[in-house]
């Protein structure tokens, strides 16, 4: 049985390292992983989005409209733009952080109201979290990734050790320990 799960968010706010460190865990756990990249305009504050497929054997690194067990989001608009992606029984893993897209700040749109409202009102599962504040807490704002990622661990039967290591794999040395610190948080919020 092939899991999917998207990662959606704005450019620069980290969501490549956290499908990276998505995507080490699941291999070290014994899956087969597929990890895909499609970039919007990231480096302008575009969307980005990043599929992590993991089974006994994945076939294809794309993730269909309806077949997403959990997006997370690191941004509340982009939770909105892929909801459609979501299975029925899926989750949505979410930072309240609202980061206006580029109709909002030329003054050409109003950056919707009580988005986790409309989502829950649809029937979808939404667990959202300050991650910002957490991450800051944490000792930086940058930090917004493993915060998510420590809330998603909260779904997987996977032991918090083995998160922490592959966490010790993929982040730069100097900062292990915040980004542990960060994943803690989210974990236990």
């Amino acid at each position: 049985m092939t899991k999917n799960i998207m990662i959606v968010g704005v450019g620069g706010q980290g969501s490549l390292l956290a499908s990276k460190l998505l995507g080490h865990l699941l291999l070290t756990e014994g899956y087969d992983v597929k990890v895909s990249e499609v970039h919007g305009m990231s480096q302008r504050g575009g969307s980005v989005v990043t599929y992590v497929r993991f089974g006994e054997k994945v076939y294809s690194p794309i993730i269909d409209k309806g077949q997403a067990d959990f997006i997370v989001s690191f941004e509340k608009l982009e939770a909105a733009r892929y909801v459609e992606y979501l299975k029925e029984s899926g989750k949505i893993v979410l930072n309240t952080q609202e980061v206006d897209p580029m109709p909002v700040i030329t003054g050409a749109a109003q950056y919707p109201d009580d988005l986790v409202g409309k989502m829950e009102a649809l029937g979808i599962e939404v667990d959202a979290l300050d991650c910002l504040s957490l991450a800051e807490q944490a000792g930086s704002s940058k930090a917004v990734n493993l915060v998510l990622m420590g809330r998603l661990s909260k779904y997987f039967d996977i032991p918090v050790e083995k998160w922490q290591d592959a966490i010790a794999e993929c982040v730069p040395e100097k900062f292990v320990e915040l980004n542990r610190k960060a994943f803690e948080l989210g974990r236990e919020a």
